[in-house]
Formats: structure tokens, C-alpha cells, sequence
């Protein structure tokens, strides 16, 4: 499962950002178009909210906005800890997500916590302790690591972002950085709570990045 940006040609009423699910013929296919859902106030409350660690988003079931698939709502968001809840097009709760940011939830790495109701709780930590140990090292010379990069013309240095969800010893969920894909690995997953969480994934990407909710028009 990806979320992707596509180049459309059309109306701008089009929503552009689509999540695809690729099958086992390894052709992908859109399964939901993601766009922002923006408070009173607009854009500028929504960006104002987003800075707490605050989200919301409507995937559609088509680019033109005919139905809901799924909607993406803030419960809680504060101090580094957020609480989404997944709702179904009738609004019944498919799921619910926490993010606990690095040293302000319960641990040095950032904990996502995936619950689906009737299943145990999933539980993934973003990247390697090995990978963010040399992460560490290098970061004073991060600076030196950007110029370089601005100067090949090559991808800027990005901290680790892997994060495999696990629940009682099981894998459920893989999201691997290259290539941004969420792999399901689990055959009951609700495709609508993983395509709510890559988009919520997608929106915390990290050090010199630009989020795919973060623009200003």
C-alpha cells in the first residue's frame, strides 16, 4: 500500500493524493483518494492544529468525491501524544491510532500503536535502535551532509523510518521508507485503517521533508 501524488489532468476539484494497493500480480490500484478535512477557520486552523500533532483527513472511494471510504479524526493531541480514531462511511470505528513522539511518550523511538476492536493491541516503533545510534553519531555533521546533498543534486539525509507493527509476536504491518510502502501481512487487515495510517505516516515525514497536509493553499 503506497500513498501517492498524482499528476492529473482536469478540474482542480480532482483529489490528487491516492493510496494504491498493489496485489499479488503486482499491479497497483487505487483504493482511496486522501485529501485534508479543514476545521472552521480553514486552512490556516487546520496548520495551527496540525502543529500540536492534531489530523484530519477524508478518504474518498473516487476522485470526484462521490462517497466516503473512511475518515481519519483527532481525539486527544497534546504533548508530543496524539490519539486518532478511524471511522467507517456510517461512522462506526474501524480503528483507533496513537502516536507517541520520541522522549515524550514511553520510550527514546517513536511508538505508533495500531487497535482494531476485537483484536489486541499492534505495536511499532519507528526505526532501528542500531540505525538511530548511527544517526546520532553523524549528527553534527548533518549540516555538512545537507550542503553536500543540495551540491549532487542527490536525496537529502533522512533520519530512520521503518517500523513494523507486531502483536503478540505476530507481524501485522511493515512500512518500509524506500519507496514509502506499507506492506500488509496479515490476511483479515482492514485495508481502510491502513491506508488511514500510511496517510497519517506519510504527514509526520520528518527532517527536511515537506507533508503531504502541510501546504498553505
Amino acid at each position: 500500500m503506497k500513498l501517492a501524488d498524482l499528476e492529473r489532468v482536469g478540474p482542480p476539484p480532482c483529489v490528487r493524493n491516492v493510496v494504491e494497493l498493489t496485489d499479488e500480480s503486482g499491479r497497483p490500484r487505487a483504493v482511496a483518494y486522501v485529501e485534508r478535512e479543514l476545521p472552521p477557520g480553514g486552512i490556516p486552523a487546520y496548520l495551527a492544529a496540525r502543529d500540536t500533532g492534531a489530523r484530519s483527513f477524508v478518504l474518498w472511494a473516487d476522485e470526484h468525491r462521490g462517497s466516503r471510504a473512511a475518515t481519519v479524526v483527532t481525539r486527544s493531541a497534546g504533548n508530543g501524544v496524539a490519539t486518532y480514531q478511524v471511522l467507517g462511511a456510517q461512522g462506526e470505528v474501524i480503528g483507533t491510532l496513537v502516536r507517541e513522539k520520541a522522549f515524550k511518550g514511553r520510550g527514546i523511538r517513536t511508538r505508533w500503536t495500531v487497535s482494531r476492536p476485537g483484536a489486541g493491541e499492534a505495536v511499532g516503533y519507528k526505526g532501528r535502535i542500531f540505525w538511530w545510534l548511527v544517526c546520532w553519531s553523524v549528527f553534527p555533521l548533518m549540516p555538512f551532509m545537507f550542503l553536500a546533498a543540495l551540491f549532487e543534486n542527490s536525496g537529502l539525509p533522512r533520519a530512520p523510518r521503518r517500523i513494523r507493527w507486531r502483536t503478540g509476536g505476530r507481524l501485522l504491518l511493515d512500512f518500509r521508507p524506500f519507496g514509502d510502502r506499507l506492506q500488509l501481512c496479515v490476511p483479515e487487515s482492514d485495508w481502510r485503517l491502513e491506508a488511514a495510517l500510511i496517510a497519517l505516516l506519510r504527514s509526520f515525514d520528518g527532517w527536511f521533508s515537506v507533508s503531504w497536509d502541510s501546504h498553505k493553499k
